[in-house]
Protein backbone atom coordinates (compact mmCIF):
# COMPACT_ATOMS: atom_id res chain seq x y z
CA UNK A 1 0.00 0.00 0.00
CA UNK A 2 1.41 3.54 -1.06
CA UNK A 3 -0.07 6.88 0.44
CA UNK A 4 -0.37 9.74 -1.76
CA UNK A 5 -0.68 13.09 0.00
CA UNK A 6 -1.21 16.31 -2.43
CA UNK A 7 -3.45 19.57 -2.01
CA UNK A 8 -4.78 18.05 -5.19
CA UNK A 9 -7.32 16.06 -5.62
CA UNK A 10 -6.66 14.96 -9.17
CA UNK A 11 -2.86 14.47 -8.83
CA UNK A 12 -3.62 12.33 -6.02
CA UNK A 13 -6.66 10.16 -8.34
CA UNK A 14 -3.30 10.52 -11.24
CA UNK A 15 -1.18 8.20 -9.08
CA UNK A 16 -3.49 6.22 -7.39
CA UNK A 17 -4.91 4.88 -11.01
CA UNK A 18 -1.12 4.79 -11.85
CA UNK A 19 -0.12 2.27 -8.42
CA UNK A 20 -3.41 0.45 -10.14
CA UNK A 21 -2.36 -0.38 -13.89
CA UNK A 22 1.47 -1.42 -11.81
CA UNK A 23 -0.89 -3.89 -9.77
CA UNK A 24 0.03 -1.87 -6.34
CA UNK A 25 -2.58 -0.95 -4.14
CA UNK A 26 -2.64 3.21 -3.10
CA UNK A 27 -4.40 5.47 -1.57
CA UNK A 28 -4.78 9.03 -1.96
CA UNK A 29 -5.05 11.99 0.87
CA UNK A 30 -5.55 15.30 0.64
CA UNK A 31 -2.79 17.48 2.50
CA UNK A 32 -5.09 19.20 4.82
CA UNK A 33 -6.54 16.36 5.66
CA UNK A 34 -3.56 14.04 5.71
CA UNK A 35 -2.80 14.93 9.99
CA UNK A 36 -6.14 13.84 11.10
CA UNK A 37 -6.17 10.84 8.50
CA UNK A 38 -2.74 9.30 10.16
CA UNK A 39 -4.11 10.16 13.46
CA UNK A 40 -6.90 7.62 12.82
CA UNK A 41 -4.69 5.28 11.49
CA UNK A 42 -3.99 1.65 13.13
CA UNK A 43 -0.54 0.06 13.72
CA UNK A 44 -1.44 -2.58 12.06
CA UNK A 45 -2.60 -0.56 8.67
CA UNK A 46 0.18 1.87 9.23
CA UNK A 47 2.54 -1.37 9.21
CA UNK A 48 1.23 -2.16 5.48
CA UNK A 49 2.07 1.02 4.24
CA UNK A 50 5.42 0.63 1.60
CA UNK A 51 5.87 4.20 1.06
CA UNK A 52 4.46 7.74 1.27
CA UNK A 53 4.52 10.14 -1.83
CA UNK A 54 4.37 13.69 -1.26
CA UNK A 55 3.09 15.80 -3.74
CA UNK A 56 2.24 20.09 -3.39
CA UNK A 57 1.70 20.18 0.38
CA UNK A 58 1.73 23.35 2.40
CA UNK A 59 4.09 21.79 5.05
CA UNK A 60 6.15 19.13 3.84
CA UNK A 61 8.62 19.10 6.70
CA UNK A 62 5.99 18.76 9.24
CA UNK A 63 4.18 16.06 7.36
CA UNK A 64 7.26 14.24 7.26
CA UNK A 65 8.28 14.58 11.23
CA UNK A 66 4.57 13.28 11.51
CA UNK A 67 5.13 10.18 9.56
CA UNK A 68 8.48 9.17 11.39
CA UNK A 69 6.64 9.20 14.61
CA UNK A 70 4.53 6.24 13.42
CA UNK A 71 6.13 4.40 10.38
CA UNK A 72 10.01 3.75 9.00
CA UNK A 73 8.63 3.76 5.67
CA UNK A 74 10.11 5.52 2.89
CA UNK A 75 9.06 8.91 1.89
CA UNK A 76 9.41 10.43 -1.67
CA UNK A 77 9.03 13.76 -1.97
CA UNK A 78 7.37 15.13 -5.88
CA UNK A 79 9.03 18.46 -7.22
CA UNK A 80 7.68 20.40 -9.59
CA UNK A 81 10.69 22.70 -10.20
CA UNK A 82 14.84 21.80 -10.72
CA UNK A 83 15.92 23.83 -7.57
CA UNK A 84 19.07 22.53 -5.60
CA UNK A 85 18.07 24.32 -2.32
CA UNK A 86 14.42 22.67 -2.36
CA UNK A 87 16.04 19.15 -3.00
CA UNK A 88 18.67 20.20 -0.12
CA UNK A 89 15.81 21.23 2.42
CA UNK A 90 13.81 18.30 1.97
CA UNK A 91 16.13 15.95 2.66
CA UNK A 92 17.86 17.35 5.32
CA UNK A 93 13.92 17.59 6.72
CA UNK A 94 14.06 13.50 6.78
CA UNK A 95 12.31 13.01 3.36
CA UNK A 96 14.28 9.84 1.37
CA UNK A 97 14.38 10.39 -2.00
CA UNK A 98 13.17 13.51 -3.67
CA UNK A 99 12.03 12.93 -7.79
CA UNK A 100 10.75 15.68 -10.59
CA UNK A 101 7.61 15.59 -11.95
CA UNK A 102 6.87 14.09 -14.81
CA UNK A 103 7.87 10.63 -13.02
CA UNK A 104 6.91 6.85 -14.11
CA UNK A 105 5.22 4.94 -10.73
CA UNK A 106 7.55 2.33 -11.76
CA UNK A 107 10.48 4.64 -10.96
CA UNK A 108 8.40 4.76 -7.80
CA UNK A 109 8.24 2.19 -6.87
CA UNK A 110 11.50 0.76 -7.63
CA UNK A 111 13.08 3.79 -5.48
CA UNK A 112 11.13 2.77 -2.60
CA UNK A 113 12.22 -0.96 -2.81
CA UNK A 114 15.70 0.68 -3.37
CA UNK A 115 15.54 2.44 0.28
CA UNK A 116 14.08 -0.64 1.79
CA UNK A 117 17.03 -2.61 1.04
CA UNK A 118 19.13 0.09 2.68
CA UNK A 119 17.13 0.34 5.84
CA UNK A 120 17.04 -3.57 5.63
CA UNK A 121 21.14 -3.71 4.99
CA UNK A 122 21.73 -0.58 7.91
CA UNK A 123 19.61 -3.09 10.78
CA UNK A 124 21.31 -5.97 10.11
CA UNK A 125 24.86 -4.50 10.14
CA UNK A 126 24.19 -2.27 13.84
CA UNK A 127 22.19 -5.17 15.05
CA UNK A 128 24.75 -7.17 17.73
CA UNK A 129 23.82 -10.74 18.36
CA UNK A 130 20.51 -11.42 20.48
CA UNK A 131 21.38 -13.35 23.43
CA UNK A 132 18.33 -14.96 25.49
CA UNK A 133 19.48 -17.41 27.83
CA UNK A 134 20.46 -20.82 25.34
CA UNK A 135 19.58 -18.80 22.16
CA UNK A 136 21.34 -16.37 19.75
CA UNK A 137 19.84 -15.00 17.27
CA UNK A 138 21.96 -13.43 14.23
CA UNK A 139 21.04 -10.41 11.90
CA UNK A 140 23.46 -10.99 9.45
CA UNK A 141 22.28 -14.76 7.78
CA UNK A 142 23.46 -16.77 9.48
CA UNK A 143 21.29 -19.23 11.27
CA UNK A 144 20.39 -19.20 15.27
CA UNK A 145 22.45 -21.23 17.92
CA UNK A 146 21.59 -22.77 20.41
CA UNK A 147 23.81 -23.68 23.12
CA UNK A 148 26.76 -22.64 20.53
CA UNK A 149 24.85 -25.35 17.76
CA UNK A 150 23.40 -24.08 15.00
CA UNK A 151 19.55 -24.44 14.16
CA UNK A 152 18.78 -24.33 10.31
CA UNK A 153 15.91 -22.31 9.21
CA UNK A 154 14.73 -22.28 6.09
CA UNK A 155 15.48 -18.43 5.25
CA UNK A 156 11.14 -16.82 5.73
CA UNK A 157 11.58 -18.65 9.30
CA UNK A 158 15.10 -17.35 10.09
CA UNK A 159 13.82 -13.60 8.25
CA UNK A 160 10.99 -13.57 10.77
CA UNK A 161 12.86 -15.08 13.71
CA UNK A 162 15.20 -12.31 13.23
CA UNK A 163 12.30 -9.93 13.16
CA UNK A 164 10.34 -11.03 16.14
CA UNK A 165 14.33 -10.66 18.09
CA UNK A 166 14.86 -7.05 16.69
CA UNK A 167 11.68 -6.51 18.35
CA UNK A 168 11.75 -8.30 21.55
CA UNK A 169 9.01 -7.28 23.78
CA UNK A 170 6.81 -5.37 21.44
CA UNK A 171 3.75 -7.43 20.31
CA UNK A 172 3.55 -7.36 15.75
CA UNK A 173 0.54 -7.94 14.41
CA UNK A 174 0.54 -10.40 11.61
CA UNK A 175 0.25 -7.77 8.75
CA UNK A 176 3.53 -6.17 10.46
CA UNK A 177 5.61 -9.39 10.30
CA UNK A 178 3.91 -10.13 6.58
CA UNK A 179 4.72 -6.46 5.25
CA UNK A 180 8.75 -6.97 6.90
CA UNK A 181 9.20 -10.76 5.62
CA UNK A 182 7.83 -10.09 2.03
CA UNK A 183 8.66 -6.59 1.81
CA UNK A 184 9.51 -6.73 -2.09
CA UNK A 185 5.86 -6.97 -2.25
CA UNK A 186 6.60 -9.37 -5.60
CA UNK A 187 4.94 -12.41 -4.29
CA UNK A 188 1.31 -13.63 -4.62
CA UNK A 189 1.28 -15.10 -1.10
CA UNK A 190 -1.61 -14.42 1.58
CA UNK A 191 -1.40 -13.06 4.88
CA UNK A 192 -1.88 -15.88 6.54
CA UNK A 193 1.07 -18.08 5.40
CA UNK A 194 2.67 -16.17 8.51
CA UNK A 195 0.60 -18.28 10.77
CA UNK A 196 2.13 -21.51 9.06
CA UNK A 197 5.69 -20.00 9.42
CA UNK A 198 5.73 -19.20 12.73
CA UNK A 199 3.86 -22.55 13.94
CA UNK A 200 6.58 -24.37 12.06
CA UNK A 201 9.56 -22.15 13.59
CA UNK A 202 8.05 -22.40 17.83
CA UNK A 203 7.85 -26.41 17.03
CA UNK A 204 11.31 -26.08 16.15
CA UNK A 205 12.34 -23.87 18.76
CA UNK A 206 10.37 -25.61 21.51
CA UNK A 207 11.87 -28.81 20.68
CA UNK A 208 15.45 -27.27 20.76
CA UNK A 209 15.02 -25.01 23.73
CA UNK A 210 12.05 -27.22 25.73
CA UNK A 211 10.14 -23.93 25.75
CA UNK A 212 8.80 -21.98 23.00
CA UNK A 213 10.41 -18.27 23.15
CA UNK A 214 7.90 -16.82 20.94
CA UNK A 215 4.40 -15.54 22.68
CA UNK A 216 0.71 -15.53 20.58
CA UNK A 217 -2.17 -13.81 21.44
CA UNK A 218 -5.42 -14.17 19.21
CA UNK A 219 -6.35 -11.21 17.59
CA UNK A 220 -3.04 -9.49 18.87
CA UNK A 221 0.09 -10.94 17.44
CA UNK A 222 3.50 -12.11 18.23
CA UNK A 223 5.90 -11.13 20.65
CA UNK A 224 9.65 -12.80 21.06
CA UNK A 225 10.51 -13.03 24.84
CA UNK A 226 13.59 -14.79 24.82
Amino acid sequence: MYIVVDERQCVTAEYVAGFGHEGVASQGVQSQDFGSWLDRSRAGDLAAVKGFLLGACEDRTGHTATIRRRSQAPIIALSETRSLQNTLDLLTAGIDDVVRKPVHVREILARAEAIRRRMHRGEARIMAPQRAESLTVHFDGRDPEIDGDSLMLPRRERHILEYLARNRGRWLTKTQIFDAIYRDGGCDVEESVVEGHISKLRKKLRGRLGRDPIEAKRMVGYTFVG
